[in-house]
């Protein structure tokens, strides 16, 4: 079906426009909910769906950054950002970004985008899956042993704690970020965002994808923080990174507002979910996520290796981003309307539980 597809005037490649819309919509729900631009699923996304794999990074990080500065005006009204440390983090992150830009554009020329890019997330999928559920794991044990000794887990508390030892490192200037809670050196967060920011520019993933977790496991930022203060750097940075691939031509500017406009609704729905559904209870489906989109990754990994069932494992791959995207903006959606249920009968006085 034809009027299915429409040509992408810049990149010059056709393209299943209703796939645009639900990664925009489903990917802003899921970008506001777990704390990041969502570009970690909208680049291979975007890839499968027929992109060039420069102009899906390019185009992936324009749409990101509008994205994020939505969602982070809503998380500012919860007061769940960090201004101080997030802007902390926006000069490594810059620097790095156009390291990583310029590093895609010389595989792009020895025409080793496609096998290299694919095969870095892979690699970083698999080690933030880990990371997660081996913390959901840890954090659960750790549950378990208070309790055995009638005690009560903190609720702050983390499986990993990789940041108290990080925090002991006493390299001036020391910084307090109140809102976060924590004190530590400056070059701390400036070396992680330089670092989140160069696999930005190599992957279009805006940081976000491993930026949330740093912020956790790395810097000891509560999550609901962690998830607005990334939000407020990635829109920022995120601007820089539209700005450099504009100029080096790879960016879709008509795929950019078509995932812009759904996600401008999926990350005002997205971001105040987060208001139900707290803590580890967002870890866990970011780790699902995670996992889903990996395996989309996977399909088009062996699609380029064994031309002989390019056209199922393609498909697959297909259904796979956008099925994994589908779910889990379903699942945050009705959490949201079961906690704006709740919220408002407990304004009416009638009992309700707010957070799902």
């Amino acid at each position: 079906m034809d009027w299915l597809h429409t040509l992408m005037p810049i990149a010059g490649v056709p393209l299943f426009w209703p796939g645009l819309v639900i990664l925009g919509f489903g990917v802003g729900i899921i970008g506001g909910f777990f704390g990041m631009g969502g570009a970690w699923m909208v680049t291979p996304g975007l890839n499968i769906l027929g992109f060039p794999m420069a102009f899906a990074i390019g185009t992936d990080v324009t749409h990101m950054a509008g994205k994020s500065l939505i969602s982070t005006m809503r998380h500012a009204k919860f007061g769940n950002v960090d201004y101080k440390l997030g802007l902390s983090m926006v000069l490594g992150t810059v620097g790095g970004i156009e390291i990583g830009a310029q590093m895609i554009m010389w595989l792009e020329r020895i025409g080793k985008i496609d096998l290299y890019v694919r095969w870095a997330y892979v690699v970083l999928l698999t080690l933030i899956a880990w990371m997660v559920f081996s913390d959901i794991a840890k954090r659960r044990r750790k549950e378990r042993e208070a309790l055995a000794v009638g005690k009560k887990l903190d609720p702050m508390a983390t499986g990993h704690e990789w940041h108290k030892r990080l925090q002991k490192i006493n390299i001036p200037p020391m910084v307090d970020f109140k809102r976060a809670g924590i004190r530590c050196s400056l070059w701390l967060p400036v070396g992680i965002s330089f670092f989140t920011g160069w696999l930005a520019g190599v992957l279009g993933i805006g940081g976000g994808l491993i930026r949330m977790p740093a912020l956790i496991y790395l810097l000891g930022v509560p999550t609901h923080v962690a998830v607005g203060t990334d939000l407020f750097e990635v829109a920022i940075s995120g601007l820089y990174g539209a700005a450099t691939y504009s100029y080096k031509g790879r960016v879709e500017i008509v795929a950019a507002l078509i995932m812009l406009l759904g996600a401008a609704v999926g990350a005002q729905i997205g971001t105040v979910a987060t208001k139900y559904v707290k803590g580890y209870g967002i870890r866990i489906f970011f780790g699902v996520a995670v996992i889903g989109c990996e395996l989309s990754v996977i399909m088009k990994i062996l699609s380029a290796m064994f031309p002989s069932i390019k056209t199922i494992t393609d498909q697959t791959a297909t259904v796979l981003i956008l099925g994994v995207v589908s779910a889990i903006s379903l699942y945050i959606l009705i959490a949201f309307l079961k906690g704006v249920h709740a919220e408002r009968a407990q304004r009416a006085g009638k009992p309700g539980v707010v957070h799902v």
